[in-house]
């Protein structure tokens, strides 16, 4: 039986015990806690009835939990998702309108589809192209986010008007002196609960403690009349009752051309959120993605999701850190979370109703400060600035333009830094270590004292892949060992790291062999890897170089090569580097 649910749902089934039951139950009930004003918040922002957001709490976040990848991404509605389906269906329906719910529910079906499709196909391999740099700037981007728009509630400040993070700013900037002193303190005194709690208690639920103590504070504050200019403390309100009910969208066959259009691009928006929120959870949990099951997962939950009155869902970041930090084990957590805000809604809304926002932003700050890995910045730092450089941009761009175009830009900066490097391959100048009985080759640049070498043989060893972005950095350098007319004509290029090279590259070799040969001169190989022989072959290149020039070991090069050499240059050389020196007669003068 466990066999046949791990196949089914994922070798986190067979991880099931009463420790991690006890784990997943607790970060549950926070994660439900959690959505509750988000869920209204979003849903609003998508242009629904504000129940739309917590039906899409439910049934998404069961269904990806189940058939995903990720053990501790909880899916649901998030902030992108929201604004880019209001964009998209506004011009076509009245915002909030019975047309407009039933164009977001066959949307959300048509993104469901897409998504699985992607997964089906696999397709997720582009999700390795997303770089840990760019994952880092992601996560410190995305903590400061959580951050940012956890301030508004924490002073007891109005949320701005516009959107973005610009726009927030500016309304602390403006309000900041009309900071509630109330909502101050409910905040506050959750931080220290929290905090002293951490260090403690550290296997108690603190963050549920913290928000039991916050939320009493509240109460106490609210019914208290000594302090009427504090103003109230703003609370998550009325909750209606929640149960999401199976509908079939019903919309004309005549829009589903522009609903394909809109689909695709929510698909791109929910996908590249979910999977960069996967792999940046799965990096702080050492956790293994499958990234084409978490699309399928991610496209199951939403073709189910849109039967069930919900809207497009992906991998939420307000409720998949939080459902991490609080001691998350496995996906049942996520399941948890949507039972448990069923039975919230159904016997607890009035206690719920009296959960303080400012208690919530600070726990949402107590999880962006865990993410932001300062040390890990630091180390960053010291041993590669180009990936510094690519982490700090995409934290940036996190921060100010939408996730999903952030984690594409730092992917992109990623490639370009790749591309660069690979561009310039290594081409080491070899010679032997006399010092040493065997007289190994040696790379000239490495050692301390200078290597005599041959003054009618270059040797060099080749590392990394010529392809056409490094045709130009590999012909200058070949230019540039036959740049002086004393400069050696024979040249033995060991190339064994040469791991890849394209046409272009097979060209090069082929003009570099025959400027040689028309010097006087001649190109010799070392152990080419098969793949570099199989495409000489079929462009020809191995029969004009001579299957002669090329070699399996180096002695057996070294002496055929010798068997070439200028023998009047070889009585006036003073280096006589090879064993094979040791036949010629001694030098003339």
């Amino acid at each position: 039986m466990i066999e046949f649910l791990a196949r089914a749902f994922g070798p986190w089934v067979k991880h099931v015990n009463k420790l991690t039951l006890r784990g997943d139950v607790i970060a549950g009930i926070l994660g439900a806690l959690l959505v509750l004003p988000q869920g209204f918040a979003f849903a609003s922002l998508a242009g629904l009835p504000p129940e739309y957001g917590l039906y899409t709490a439910i049934v998404p976040c069961i269904v990806a939990a189940l058939f995903g990848s990720s053990w501790h991404v909880v899916s649901g509605p998030t902030n992108a998702n929201s604004l880019a389906l209001f964009a998209t269906l506004a011009p076509l329906a009245a915002v909030g309108s019975p047309a407009y719910i039933q164009l977001a529910l066959a949307v959300t079906v048509l993104v469901g589809v897409m998504q699985w499709l992607i997964g089906a196909l696999r397709l997720g391999s582009i999700a390795n192209f997303i770089s840990p740099s760019a994952l880092r700037g992601f996560m410190s981007g995305a903590a400061a986010l959580i951050a940012l728009h956890s301030l508004s509630d924490l002073f007891g400040l109005a949320a701005p008007d516009k959107h973005g993070t610009g726009a927030l700013l500016l309304n602390l900037a403006e309000r900041v002196r009309a900071t509630n002193l109330a909502a101050l303190m409910v905040g506050g005194w959750t931080l220290v609960v929290v905090l002293l709690l951490r260090r403690k208690a550290p296997r108690l639920p603190v963050m549920l403690i913290g928000l039991a103590a916050g939320t009493a504070l509240a109460i106490e504050l609210n019914s208290a009349t000594p302090w009427p200019s504090w103003g109230a403390v703003a609370v998550v309100g009325s909750i209606p009752a929640i149960w999401p009910r199976f509908h079939w969208p019903a919309v004309a066959f005549q829009s589903l051309p522009d609903l394909l259009s809109i689909a695709f691009a929510l698909t791109i928006v929910a996908l590249g959120q979910s999977i960069s929120i996967a792999k940046a959870v799965a990096a702080r949990s050492g956790q293994a993605i499958d990234a084409n099951r978490e699309f399928r997962g991610q496209g199951l939950s939403n073709i189910v999701g849109g039967f069930f009155s919900s809207y497009v869902s992906c991998g939420s970041l307000n409720r998949s850190l939080p459902n991490l930090e609080a001691g998350a084990r496995t996906p049942l957590a996520a399941i948890f979370a949507s039972i448990w805000l069923l039975l919230l809604l159904a016997f607890t809304s009035k206690l719920l109703a009296l959960i303080p926002l400012p208690a919530i932003a600070a726990l949402l700050l107590v999880v962006a400060w865990s993410l932001f890995d300062i040390p890990g910045w630091r180390t960053l730092f010291r041993h590669s600035r180009a990936d510094f450089a690519i982490a700090a941009v995409t934290a940036v761009a996190t921060v100010t333009i939408r996730l999903e175009m952030a984690i594409l830009l730092g992917t992109i900066l990623s490639l370009v830094t790749y591309l660069h490097r690979t561009s310039r391959p290594y081409m080491r100048v070899m010679g032997f270590d006399n010092a040493e009985h065997e007289r190994p080759f040696v790379v000239r640049a490495d050692v301390p004292t200078p290597l005599p070498e041959c003054p009618q043989l270059k040797m060099i060893r080749m590392e990394g892949e010529v392809y056409f972005g490094a045709v130009q950095h590999v012909a200058d350098n070949l230019r540039e060992l036959r740049a002086t007319p004393d400069a050696p004509k024979h040249l033995l290029v060991m190339a064994k790291s040469m791991n890849f090279i394209d046409l272009l590259a097979a060209e090069l070799w082929r003009d570099e062999l025959r400027v040689r040969r028309a010097e006087g001169g001649d190109l010799y190989f070392h152990r080419p890897r098969p793949s570099v022989l199989e495409l000489w072959n079929r462009v020809g290149y191995t029969p004009e170089l001579g299957r002669d020039h090329i070699f399996g070991t180096k002695r057996i090069a070294i002496a055929t090569i010798f068997a070439k050499l200028d023998r009047g240059k070889c009585a006036r050389c003073t280096a006589r580097v090879f064993e094979e020196c040791k036949s010629l007669p001694p030098r003339v003068a």
